[in-house]
């Protein structure tokens, strides 16, 4: 009798949901979570990783320059900046700058999210749905335990507040990513890979959620409209057609439709994502021209879009809106501490405990559950799309958007904190590991613990 377990883990070497297999002493087979996976993916997400961790720091940079200069005697001159209108009326295009940074920077965030996302699933580990199954249930978790707690506490608050249930479900993985450089310099790739990809899968499902709850009036005429030049777009780069001044010109007519349609445009950066393939042509040299966007546009977001973005978005006067104590007091204030500092490890934490039990798979050999309560912990690092979510939620500039900024911040300081405190932990025991298996590498540059195991490739 196998109870919950599906037929595929019955019987032979099982896959386990994240790579590697393996059988226990009885002869039955076990598989295992958190397993190192394939050696070119490992080398493709570091290479990842070590963008956003410079993002990431660039990220935080900006969020506090922003802060003190909210804060400072000339705070009006930072509040006149992002309030500045450029762009064209005839076109509804005069936005302010931060109307730029929040609707156009952040189309380029999610257009390297979606290559990303289609990325992982086309020609990643994760292409394997045993495999995609624990970053996937972790993103889920991870987004439906915040929401909820934080409907708990707004519950009777009324005025609206509740219009904020998605702003704690998001997790920013450039945030994250440079804390945890910091903190956890000898933490196993797979345990990277699988935050860096429960955050995709949640940028994914944040964008679905901003175009299914945050659009107020849909006009379909320009919505169907974008079709137009999307359609376009996707047959050139399916013919593998590069040129810039063909494709960036379709791309920013289909972001502006999108932006006149009334869903937000951010979601037009996602379908261009998904437009561009991934695997190269079989007589082609160089990589795949997802991969090859990916490299052209990466610094970018990380580098430029989404540190402006953080600047434009953070500046918060703590003394304004009835100062920090009263904001502090506020349901969806706490709602979103709460929500990102509690729910957040909650629903991670619960969700991969619950694919361990229902496919009866242990941790990968030497990892422990306090690595996983460390990466939940980091989960609760809410910070770009939260304050794109409260701003659509209740409106730029107004109090409550004042309030779920200082709760973002607060609550994303203190999972950064309690994260820092259990990995830091952990990173002791994992240098010396690193340490031995770096020793261990043959002349062709890839370690031996990834040969040994033909799963692993």
């Amino acid at each position: 009798m196998t109870g919950g377990v599906p037929g595929s883990l019955v019987g032979g070497l099982v896959p386990d949901p994240c790579g590697g297999t393996v059988t226990t002493p009885t002869g039955r087979p076990s598989p295992r979570l958190f397993g190192r996976g394939s050696w070119p993916e490992v080398s493709r997400v570091a290479e990842i990783l070590r963008t956003e961790t410079v993002g990431g720091a660039l990220l935080v940079g900006a969020a506090v320059i922003a802060l003190v200069w909210a804060n400072s005697p000339w705070s009006g001159i930072y509040t006149g900046l992002a309030g500045l209108t450029v762009g064209p009326v005839a076109l509804h295009l005069d936005l302010t700058l931060a109307e730029w940074a929040a609707d156009g920077l952040l189309a380029i965030f999610f257009f390297v999210a979606g290559l990303e996302l289609k990325r992982e699933f086309v020609a990643g580990d994760l292409r394997d749905p045993r495999r995609a199954a624990l970053p996937v249930a972790a993103a889920v978790g991870g987004m439906a335990a915040p929401a909820v707690i934080y409907v708990a506490l707004n519950a009777g608050a009324g005025a609206g507040a509740l219009a904020g249930w998605a702003v704690p479900t998001a997790t920013d993985i450039a945030f994250a990513l440079a804390v945890l450089a910091v903190i956890a310099t000898h933490l196993p790739s797979a345990l990277r890979t699988f935050l860096l990809t429960l955050a995709v899968v949640d940028d994914l499902l944040a964008i679905t959620i901003i175009a299914v709850f945050y659009t107020d009036s849909l006009q379909l005429v320009p919505l169907a409209l974008a079709l137009l030049p999307l359609g376009l777009f996707t047959v050139l780069v399916q013919r593998r057609v590069r040129s810039w001044w063909l494709l960036l010109p379709l791309a920013a007519v289909t972001w502006a439709l999108v932006h006149a349609s009334g869903v937000h445009a951010t979601v037009a950066g996602v379908l261009l994502g998904f437009a561009v393939p991934v695997l190269r042509r079989a007589d082609g040299p160089g990589p795949g021209l997802a991969e090859h966007f990916e490299h052209r546009f990466r610094p970018i977001s990380a580098g430029f879009a989404v540190p402006v973005f953080a600047f434009f978005a953070a500046g918060v006067s703590v003394s304004g809106s009835g100062g920090l104590g009263s904001s502090l007091t506020d349901s969806v204030t706490l709602g979103v501490v709460i929500a990102l500092l509690v729910g957040k490890p909650i629903g991670v934490l619960g969700a991969t405990w619950t694919v361990q039990r229902f496919t009866r798979a242990t941790l990968d050999e030497g990892l422990s559950w306090w690595d996983v309560l460390g990466l939940a912990l980091l989960a609760g690092i809410g910070f770009t799309v939260s304050l794109l979510i409260g701003e659509l939620a209740f409106g730029a500039g107004t109090e409550r958007d004042d309030h779920v900024k200082i709760g973002v911040l607060a609550g994303s300081l203190l999972s950064a904190l309690l994260a820092t405190v259990v990995l830091r932990i952990r990173n002791r025991y994992y240098r010396r590991i690193r340490a031995a298996e770096e020793l261990d590498t043959d002349a062709d540059g890839v370690p031996d613990v990834y040969q040994t195991d033909p799963d692993r490739g």
